[in-house]
């Protein structure tokens, strides 16, 4: 199904010629508040759902004739107090890598609590056999009890096995390395000014004010050759860049580190970001239920707007050259409003046509 974000009229609006593009909904969810989205090579599309109150009878699904359904399989993701140490607890992010793979990222959290023994965790599946293929848990050393694991990105071309960066979105938040060689990990830049909640942010959300939002490092994207990671607190409206020299040299420590981030500007409140081959940063713009697209000049322009669309999340750009949103009202979740249920579904993903490319960093040594 489709929908649009404005009519053909509206290029006579005061906007002048620019007109919001089109934009086709892939799913409608009605039961489950979808968070991350990715999306294969050959075309699956695969939702994550948090447990962050609501019932969740499974925390990552794919999407079958614009239905969910659960993934791997309905085992992994049941929940129970007596749930072993590789069973989903709530997965924030499900991200595809360079070659093809689906990582599911556990936050090990429920409602965002302290996370559960064995909880925070990287879930490997191979779609090819629809099979967990490997799990990396984090070294105690690179969390703290609070980490909230947000979103992961991949460079499978430097190191024995490559590596993933991870944001921690605790408002003390953090950037985690994890060698995907060797398994060890490690957090750079936490507590850093970069990393952490604005001190007395307020969002504006479809007009409503939202003082509550205390939210860490979050949207993460990586550059086209693997050198420069962006990033950016869900509480800030600044969008940054740093080194991943620096960040996987551990000899340097977080104030060397730190001399490499760069501060790229003013983008507007986000959650989820996105990269292509082209140089171009993708993010999310929740107060304006709108995504943004900054070139590799530095110029910024709209990519998507729909003023219904309350809360664009994760962003994934696939081999189709279109880019997948997840849509899902969070502001209306108890969670994020007060203890009060306003949400009302359909939750959406959505995707517009951007004529990219996905940045798929393989090769590893």
């Amino acid at each position: 199904m489709s929908s649009e974000a404005s009519s053909p009229e509206s290029a006579a609006t005061p906007l002048g010629s620019w007109v919001a593009p089109y934009y086709d909904v892939v799913a409608e969810i009605d039961d489950l508040m979808p968070t991350g989205v990715t999306v294969t090579d050959d075309g699956r599309v695969f939702v994550s759902f948090p447990r962050w109150g609501d019932d969740v009878p499974y925390t990552v699904a794919e999407i079958v004739d614009g239905k969910a359904v659960a993934y791997p399989d309905p085992a992994i993701n049941e929940w129970s107090e007596k749930r072993n140490a590789d069973q989903l607890v709530s997965v924030q992010s499900v991200i595809t890598d360079p070659v093809g793979h689906v990582w599911l990222l556990d936050t090990g959290s429920l409602s965002f609590a302290p996370w559960l023994e064995n909880g925070p965790k990287l879930v490997e599946v191979d779609p090819a056999t629809d099979e967990v293929v490997r799990i990396v848990r984090l070294d105690p050393a690179a969390v703290t009890a609070t980490t909230y694991l947000n979103d992961v990105r991949f460079d499978l071309s430097r190191g024995t096995g490559g590596y993933a960066y991870l944001t921690d979105s605790q408002p003390e938040g953090a950037l985690i390395v994890v060698d995907l060689g060797s398994g060890e990990s490690w957090a750079r830049l936490r507590g850093n000014a970069t990393t952490v909640a604005t001190t007395g942010f307020r969002a504006v959300v479809q007009g409503v004010v939202r003082e509550n939002y205390q939210v860490g490092a979050d949207g993460i994207a990586i550059s086209a050759d693997g050198s420069l990671l962006y990033y950016c607190p869900l509480s800030s409206r600044r969008l940054y860049s740093v080194e991943t020299s620096a960040l996987l040299d551990r000899s340097l420590d977080d104030d060397q580190v730190a001399a490499t981030i760069v501060d790229l500007g003013d983008k507007g409140a986000s959650d989820g970001l996105e990269s292509d081959t082209a140089g171009a940063v993708y993010s999310t713009a929740y107060e304006h239920s709108a995504v943004l697209k900054r070139d590799a000049d530095g110029t910024w322009s709209t990519v998507l707007h729909g003023p219904a669309l309350l809360w664009p999340d994760t962003l994934a750009l696939a081999a189709d050259g279109y880019l997948y949103v997840s849509v899902n009202q969070l502001p209306r979740t108890p969670l994020f409003n007060d203890g009060v249920e306003t949400r009302v579904p359909p939750y959406q993903i959505i995707r517009v046509h951007v004529g990219a490319s996905p940045i798929r960093l393989t090769g590893a040594a």
